[in-house]
């Protein structure tokens, strides 16, 4: 029997050991993330802090700079997402305009909350644009928002008008309807709020020193005594009222059919213009009439006798006599409650309208006091000296100074933004009446501006060039 021979084998060979790539790799890794990171929330809060502690301080500085750059965002929390609307709007009260714009941008959450219409209602109050009707307060607070930029660097030239004859211009006037310019060579020029010219009304001989419009009614007076009524639409004289022996130097209209006139002949006439009777003749002033103010049935009248005069319009009596000038009053302003005098003695006087008392002597300008403006608690004046002063009328004091004009500063209006003043020396300058900066002369030359009138996105602008009457409608609406 012959042995069995048992075959040798060697062993087999090992499988290599699996390398890091691949799924399997992934899915290892991701394994162990996982378990460390259950592991880490099993801890105790102290725990946590001293494992993150040991591993930080073997860092090195790309990974603690990675750490860095990653825990910074998640320590961040936006608090318009965490509070309530009621909040987050008071919150944007205090954000200026601009940055307001641009918040709808940060997040959906963020134009949520900005995208309510109360926020963009206590701006529109904050910034005094309530005064116009919109659909909504965003839509207004931009629009308005246009206009004040286009003031501070655009505006178009929208109508001009030249005229063909020589004339200065005496009075301008501007109403929602009409723009309407008086001159001292006897006409009168109607023009549409737009610049259109409908009516050149005559009839006066010479000058027209005084308009008053009302609605579709004009008043005016002028160097042939008469104070004559016009129909606006129709361009027609309605009636001619006789009676001042001189010239009609100022006008104005306490109610629709009640009209005041001031004359050279040193009285005052309260008309009835629908009737065409003199109702009153208001004697007391020794000279010229040169100006008058009207708030309810009190009418006030400055003179070159150098006193201003209080009167009630309903009864034709004096109720008191304002004296304190040294020299002839040439402007003044009322407001129902105050009355401020500016004369040739260089001074402005603050009288109660109620007690007829001194309240203040505003010292300040060295030539005649002619152009006078009141709202609220401000005055501004412009002199012929050149400058414009603003005035806070709780104080008694000036607090702003404006080198204006070279020559006289021969109109000024203001609102609660802006002054815009003209002057002899032919420019039209803008002025921040809250600061007193100056922002800006308007893009336009002239041998002399007369006049200036504006009402909000509109400036109307009488001057005189190469002897020519220029009318200049200037727009600051934003385009359609």
């Amino acid at each position: 029997m012959r042995p069995i021979t048992i075959p040798s084998f060697e062993p087999p060979t090992p499988a290599p050991s699996p390398t890091p790539s691949g799924d399997s790799y992934f899915t290892h890794t991701f394994d162990r993330l996982d378990r460390l990171s259950r592991d880490f929330n099993s801890l105790t809060s102290s725990h946590r802090q001293a494992l993150l502690s040991a591993l930080l301080s073997n860092a090195d500085t790309a990974t603690l700079s990675f750490v860095l750059n990653y825990v910074s965002p998640l320590l961040k929390k936006d608090p318009f997402r965490v509070l309530p609307n009621e909040v987050c709007w008071r919150i944007l009260a205090y954000v200026d305009p601009n940055t307001l714009s641009k918040a709808s941008q940060v997040s959906k959450r963020w134009a949520e909350v900005v995208s309510d219409d109360l926020i963009w209602k206590n701006l529109c109050d904050r910034l005094n644009y309530t005064d116009t009707i919109s659909d909504t307060y965003k839509s207004l607070f931009k629009q308005r928002h246009m206009v004040e930029s286009s003031w501070t660097s655009g505006g178009l030239t929208t109508a001009r008008h030249v005229t063909t004859d020589q004339g200065v211009v005496t009075c301008l006037s501007s109403t929602t309807k009409y723009i309407i310019v008086a001159l001292d060579n006897s006409r009168i020029h109607v023009f549409s709020s737009a610049g259109e010219l409908l009516h050149t009304l005559t009839g006066h001989v010479m000058g027209v020193w005084a308009i008053m419009p009302w609605d579709d009614i004009l008043v005016s007076g002028g160097c042939d005594r008469d104070v004559r009524v016009w129909d606006l639409i129709t361009g027609e004289c309605i009636s001619v009222l006789h009676g001042h022996t001189s010239t009609v130097r100022c006008l104005k209209m306490s109610d629709s059919r009640t009209a005041i006139s001031g004359s050279r002949d040193a009285s005052l006439r309260v008309w009835d213009i629908e009737t065409g009777v003199c109702i009153n003749v208001l004697l007391g002033h020794q000279a010229s009439v040169r100006c008058l103010e009207v708030q309810g049935d009190i009418c006030v009248s400055g003179s070159y006798d150098t006193t201003a005069k209080v009167w009630s319009i309903s009864r034709g009596v004096l109720l008191h006599t304002l004296s304190g000038h040294f020299s002839q009053i040439y402007a003044l302003a009322f407001d129902g409650v105050r009355i401020a005098t500016g004369s040739l003695d260089t001074s402005v006087r603050i009288w109660s309208a109620e007690s007829g008392q001194c309240l203040a002597i505003l010292q300040g300008h060295t030539s005649l006091v002619g152009q006078l403006q009141m709202a609220g608690n401000t005055l501004v004046t412009g002199s012929s000296d050149g400058s414009t002063r603003v005035w806070d009328l709780r104080t008694m004091s000036c607090v702003h100074r404006l080198a204006a004009h070279d020559n006289s500063v021969t109109t000024l209006q203001f609102d609660s933004r802006r002054i815009v003043t003209g002057g002899s020396d032919g420019r039209v300058k803008l002025w921040d009446i809250r600061t007193g900066h100056h922002i800006r002369d308007l893009p336009c030359s002239y041998d002399a501006v007369w006049r200036v009138a504006f009402k909000r996105d509109k400036l109307v602008i009488l001057a005189s060039t190469n002897n020519r009457t220029h009318m200049e409608l200037i727009s600051f609406a934003p385009p359609p």
